[in-house]
């Protein structure tokens, strides 16, 4: 009798997709031994979004959650998403920082990593892939599943085989948007199996409905490990409930031999957990909407803007936001949407809807993805929107971080000389997010409240605007503001900076935080050069020079937050 394994997602995707990412690590580790007992075969912990939200909301060192968690997880492997080359975060990272961050995740306590690319660019997978091997660890290569009009079965075969080559232990189906239906599943399980010798594991989101149905027919195609998230935090975007999965297979073939009691006792401590964090539960991330299926949206991606529509009667813009998502994904050879695609697509098509032109505003991501440097689309991108955003810059062939630069010493001299380094994971914390982490290791960071006025809310400003939209992005929730002059503010206001009209003063297009100023008081500059560099929604945009002049002024530094109309220089 063949037996399935069940990997649980409580401590990271399940949170993730419901509850924004925000399960604080003392939650976690008073049910981590029981959890332990279940007879799992690995506990998803680590990875994803969950670094990032430590440091940047929760005040929380994720490298001491990982080392918390496996002082009480010892029999069970604890595994963790890693995206390739993109570690936990949104961009390549050098070669050497690739290796240092797994040697140290692996000495920390992660025993699997899931190694999964957002565009199936096995050369983005190679580094860590080979680094984790050398470790010890299992190494599980990932298929990023997808529909499209240039995806078939016969790719992810051919991506599988691949990855067994780079001696990968087993494979994973990473079916992020709960896309694939019975009838797929059971031909690509199929055929895995009889041209692979590795385990397979099947991970999918409920989405569309479909999933329970599709884990089924896997087990009768083969498969031999399912992702499944305890009830109080399963459904809709996340992960099917892991007593129900355990007793559908009970007494067949398929049984996991886990027992439901301990899994009922489990249960109950998260269903205080979810109680919890309630105020950041949206009840359309746990509906089931099939439209997935036509927009093929992830993980809850822009399902708040759904409830601000509704308060404002506009729910024709939503619709709107939905048609333009496969029209930028069309636009970018049709990606994966997955981290980080799954931000660049959708924050584009958000731009696009509420900016009232399409491409008028262009995350620096899209330019970077546009020249080749997150690696190889499915497909070519359109070449006219390409020219539009990229111009005549030139487009690479090869493998993205070969063009990185080693970064660990420098980060390290840095860290040590700004006082940031405690432990050798400082560095990569600092190297991964230098802004965040920087405010994070200098003891500034403030871990955010559970009020939702704080997660999901903007406060009113005295300013009469016409159109008002919260967007959730995995899991992230940012807040989209279209002003009367039709530029974006994205975020909450922050009423100490400087709003009121300057003469040649140059103003924020949008909320976020000063990234980098490239310009020094006395500089002359050009029409169109980029003076500042601004992160918004977690990704990076250049402001530029609107006429020819000098730098007279500077109001800004880097690390302010400013909102969209704030002065940030006079040049004139």
């Amino acid at each position: 009798m063949k037996t399935t394994k069940i990997i649980e997602t409580a401590f990271r995707d399940a949170h993730q997709s419901l509850l924004a990412t925000r399960i604080r690590t003392r939650d976690m580790v008073p049910i981590a031994e029981e959890m332990d007992k279940v007879g799992y075969f690995s506990i998803e912990a680590w990875g994803g979004a969950t670094f990032d939200t430590c440091i940047r909301y929760l005040n929380e060192d994720p490298w001491e959650r990982l080392r918390l968690l496996k002082e009480k997880i010892t029999e069970t492997p604890i595994q963790m998403l890693i995206r390739g080359q993109n570690l936990v975060g949104y961009k390549h990272y050098p070669d050497d920082i690739v290796e240092k961050f797994v040697e140290k995740a692996y000495t920390n306590g992660v025993d699997v990593f899931r190694v999964f690319d957002a565009l199936n660019d096995i050369r983005n997978m190679e580094t860590t892939i080979k680094t984790a091997k050398r470790q010890g660890a299992h190494v599980q290569g990932t298929i990023s599943y997808t529909t499209s009009p240039v995806h078939a079965l016969d790719d992810f075969i051919d991506l599988a085989k691949e990855l067994e080559a780079l001696e990968c232990d087993s494979i994973a189906i990473k079916d992020m948007a709960g896309l694939i239906d019975p009838k797929d599943i059971y031909e690509l399980v199929t055929r895995l199996k009889e041209q692979t010798d590795l385990l397979i594991n099947l991970h999918c989101h409920c989405t569309s409905g479909m999933t329970p149905i599709s884990y089924y027919v896997a087990c009768e195609s083969g498969v031999d490990i399912l992702d499944t998230a305890i009830s109080p935090l399963s459904w809709g975007t996340s992960q099917p409930p892991t007593e129900s999965i355990v007793a559908a297979l009970r007494g067949t073939k398929y049984d996991t031999k886990l027992d439901l009691k301990r899994l009922n006792h489990i249960k109950k401590y998260f269903e205080g957990i979810k109680e919890k964090y309630s105020s950041l539960l949206d009840p359309i991330a746990e509906t089931i909407d099939s439209d997935v299926l036509i927009y093929q949206i992830p993980g809850g991606m822009l399902s708040n803007l759904v409830s601000q529509l509704k308060k404002q009667n506009a729910l024709d813009r939503y619709q709107d936001v939905l048609d333009e998502m496969p029209r930028v994904r069309k636009d970018m050879g049709y990606p994966p949407l997955v981290t980080p695609t799954s931000q660049i697509v959708g924050i584009q098509a958000v731009m696009n809807v509420l900016g009232g032109k399409r491409y008028k505003l262009v995350s620096n991501e899209v330019k970077e993805y546009m020249k080749g440097h997150y690696g190889k689309p499915p497909a070519p991108v359109n070449p006219k929107i390409a020219k539009r955003i990229i111009g005549d810059e030139k487009i690479i062939t090869h493998r993205p971080a070969d063009d990185l630069e080693p970064q660990y010493e420098y980060y390290k001299e840095l860290g040590e000389k700004e006082g940031l380094i405690k432990k050798e994971e400082d560095i990569l914390t600092l190297t991964l997010y230098p802004q965040v982490a920087t405010k994070f290791l200098k003891g500034e960071a403030v871990e955010e409240e559970l009020e939702p006025s704080k997660i999901q809310n903007i406060e009113e400003s005295e300013v009469a605007i016409p159109t008002e939209y919260s967007v959730e992005v995995d899991g992230d929730i940012f807040d989209v503001r279209i002003m009367p002059t039709g530029f974006m503010e994205i975020g909450e206001a922050n009423p100490s900076t400087i709003s009121s009209p300057v003469e040649g003063g140059l103003t924020s297009t949008m909320q976020g935080m000063i990234l980098k100023i490239k310009v020094n008081i006395g500089d002359k500059v050009k029409k169109g050069d980029i003076v500042t560099v601004i992160e918004a929604m977690k990704m990076e945009n250049d402001i530029q020079a609107e006429e020819d002049g000098v730098v007279k002024e500077i109001f800004v530094c880097e690390d302010d937050t400013v909102n969209a109309g704030d002065t940030l220089m006079v040049i004139n």
